[in-house]
């Protein structure tokens, strides 16, 4: 009798942890970012050390606080932008004149063409973008605690942290951005270069400030593997462009820029769409070898930055650099 019982009380014992596991998952998106605090803070140092030193110094613990405070013991779907007005408080600092880059669906192309603010300063690049850049986070209502197991989604619900946080990040970004404005676009977008709605189309156009923009340059680029659905006057574009001069604005559009594809074809250079890259093999290289040393130089503030929070970096410079190699 107790052998019969054993493996039906082991199924039981299963199906219920795997009954808990799909209770348990109450959104439908990815639950918060594992040592969220750790990630944060460690970003925060490595911001005003490494990144951008010249915002000055900053309360890292405070930021966090701050941010935290924001959404923790809160309904996940109750979260609003003005919450996180003392976070952008504590890390405003000056968006430099003529680096300001907006984009749409192509947010990997613009970290890497921005260089971490080395050509361009993206949403990404400020400090209170580069805090919350790629990460997930939720509280749950009346729990100090933080949801790892799932988050809600813009579906489920439109005032959740991660989407009330990049509105006001992207407020912000915008009425502070100032001189030549750039804007990176993504021609083969299902949808459309120029969503709408969308955070460009909806927070960022209504913020910017008309007395501090001399030029907004569009840059229309297709995937090098995708198809070409958008274009400089054309379709979403071109209703983009009509907004723009109806507000005002000076504005110029060019479809794949030279520059932006040269840095795409850095992963397909053998691709037809690259084809022009033989024909300037110097300036090619001259890229080439700038982008690796920018990745270098961005392997070596890694490195410096392990150290230096590991308190190793002390040690390395007695017994020599040559260690870190």
């Amino acid at each position: 009798m107790m052998s019969l019982f054993s493996p039906l009380l082991f199924v039981s014992v299963l199906c219920m942890n795997s009954f808990s596991a799909v209770q348990g998952k109450k959104w439908k998106g990815e639950g918060t970012t594992q040592n969220l605090e750790s990630i944060v803070i460690g970003r925060c140092y490595e911001y005003i050390r490494l990144v951008n030193p010249a915002v000055g110094e900053k309360n890292c613990s405070q930021i966090w606080e701050a941010f935290k405070n924001a959404f923790i013991n809160k309904d996940p779907c109750s979260i609003l932008p003005e919450d996180y007005e003392l976070f952008i408080n504590l890390t405003f600092h000056t968006i430099p004149p003529n680096k300001s880059l907006f984009w749409e669906n192509n947010q990997l192309l613009v970290t890497s063409l921005a260089a971490r603010g080395r050509r361009y300063m993206s949403v990404g690049d400020t400090l209170f973008g580069f805090l919350a850049d790629f990460l997930i986070w939720c509280g749950q209502a009346d729990s100090p605690g933080l949801d790892y197991e799932s988050c809600p989604t813009m579906a489920e619900c439109e005032n959740n942290a991660v989407d009330s946080f990049w509105r006001i990040a992207s407020v912000t970004y915008a009425k502070h951005s100032s001189g030549v404005i750039h804007v990176l676009l993504n021609g083969s977008a299902e949808g459309g270069a120029y969503p709408q709605p969308g955070f460009f189309a909806d927070y960022e156009i209504p913020n910017f400030q008309k007395d501090k923009i001399s030029q907004i340059v569009i840059w229309v680029v297709d995937d090098i593997e995708g198809p070409d659905r958008d274009s400089c006057g054309t379709n979403s574009v071109k209703t983009l462009e009509t907004r723009l001069k109806t507000l005002g604005f000076d504005v110029t559009c060019t479809d794949n820029y030279k520059s932006v594809m040269f840095l795409l074809c850095l992963d397909y250079p053998d691709h037809s769409k690259c084809a022009f890259a033989s024909e300037s093999p110097d300036l090619l290289s001259l890229v080439m070898a700038a982008e690796v040393q920018l990745q270098l130089a961005c392997l070596w503030e890694g490195l410096y930055m392990h150290s230096y929070i590991d308190g190793v970096l002390p040690a390395v410079q007695k017994g020599g650099g040559q260690h870190l190699l």
